[in-house]
């Protein structure tokens, strides 16, 4: 979850490795009086994401700086749409500048591509979600992006959920015990508000999983016959996601199997930053 600490603390990191000792080119070319006015604007369309993360870039360099955002996170925009408005300090308004077109651009980026995804499935029912493929560090950041593009969140860390992977079953077996009964052993253990989702390769393995009242079964790497077949196969006894093999080319046959979410590690770690550029002004009142 991007709450207002962890954003601050990432964006206040990127500065301070951005400019550990201060930013020296505009220290040293640029008048300590001169103001600066910019505006993002966009160099392509898109759907914005990021606009808190950008102003804190320069309320953090600077408490001077003034950022108006004048397009909300969520929303789609087009090639030469101003964005937001920046004004303050010029030397502040430098520093900051890189910093927050990377945020923004990269999650820009993200939410963008997400939109085209669950375009590609309207009218389905099928929920298109992100995976834990995300930047280390940024996963809070990248996965807002996801939500400002009208996706969904998986599970946040390893810590939220238990999914059981092939691996995981495979030591499950070598203690003599069924699948369905380790799973329900294990289940047993589990506060009752803990959500479990299996992962199966094969279809034969479907009701063994079932059996042990899971919440969700992931069918992955599935061909579109196969899914189609496991999902009647579940027959709603659990919800059911599609992994693996998912393309903007492919996505809408996936959804229209029949499942109920499909996983998408491309939206995070696939995405191209979008093309924001800031167009700066400066004067100088003091000269």
């Amino acid at each position: 979850m991007l709450t207002r600490a962890v954003l601050e603390r990432s964006v206040a990191a990127a500065l301070e490795e951005d400019a550990p000792w201060g930013d020296l080119t505009s220290e040293t070319l640029i008048p300590a009086t001169a103001v600066a006015t910019a505006d993002l604007v966009a160099r392509e369309s898109g759907v914005f994401s990021g606009g808190e993360v950008f102003a804190a870039a320069f309320r953090l360099t600077d408490a001077a700086v003034r950022v108006e955002l004048a397009v909300a996170d969520g929303s789609a925009f087009e090639a030469g749409t101003v964005l937001a408005t920046v004004s303050g300090p010029a030397r502040a308004v430098l520093t900051a500048e890189r910093i927050g077109l990377n945020f923004v651009q990269r999650m820009s980026g993200i939410a963008t591509l997400t939109a085209r995804y669950v375009a590609e499935v309207a009218g389905t029912g099928t929920r298109i979600a992100d995976t834990r493929k995300t930047t280390p560090g940024l996963r809070a950041f990248e996965r807002q992006a996801v939500l400002d593009g009208g996706g969904r969140n998986h599970r946040h860390s390893l810590s939220d959920a238990v999914m059981a992977k092939d691996n995981h079953l495979a030591v499950l077996a070598q203690r003599g015990l069924s699948v369905t009964e380790a799973l329900r052993e294990a289940i047993a253990r589990l506060p009752h508000t803990t959500h479990v989702e299996v992962e199966v390769d094969r279809l034969d393995q479907i009701d063994a999983v079932l059996a042990a009242r899971i919440g969700t079964i992931m069918l992955d790497n599935f061909s579109l016959d196969d899914l189609r077949a496991g999902v009647a196969q579940v027959a709603g006894r659990a919800t059911v996601e599609a992994s693996g093999g998912v393309s903007l080319e492919t996505v809408r046959a996936i959804a229209e199997t029949g499942v109920d979410v499909i996983s998408v590690g491309a939206l995070t770690h696939s995405a191209r930053a979008l093309d924001l550029g800031l167009d700066i002004r400066i004067e100088d009142p003091g000269a």
